[in-house]
C-alpha cells in the first residue's frame, strides 16, 4: 500500500527520513505554497507531533509541516 499525503503533511518512519510529502500549504488567498521539506531528508520533529499509523507492518508517522522543527544537513 503507499500512502500519498494531502496539503502540508508528511509521511516519516521515526529513525528514518521522510517517504513522502503533499503537494503544498494552502494559503489564505487560496494559492498553495510549495513545502520546503523534501522526499529523503531527515527532520527533528517534536516527541508528541503527528500520529502514528500501522502501513504493511511498517509504523509510520504523519504530521504537517509546521510539526517540523529543522531538517537535519
Amino acid at each position: 500500500m503507499k500512502l500519498r499525503p494531502l496539503h502540508d503533511r508528511l509521511v516519516i518512519k521515526r529513525l528514518d527520513e521522510v517517504l513522502a510529502v503533499g503537494n503544498g500549504k494552502i494559503l489564505e488567498d487560496g494559492k498553495v505554497r510549495a513545502l520546503d521539506v523534501k522526499v529523503g531528508d531527515k527532520v527533528l520533529f517534536g516527541k508528541y507531533s503527528g500520529q502514528t499509523v500501522k502501513v504493511d507492518g511498517d509504523e509510520l508517522l504523519v504530521l504537517r509541516e509546521d510539526d517540523v522543527m529543522a531538517v537535519i544537513a
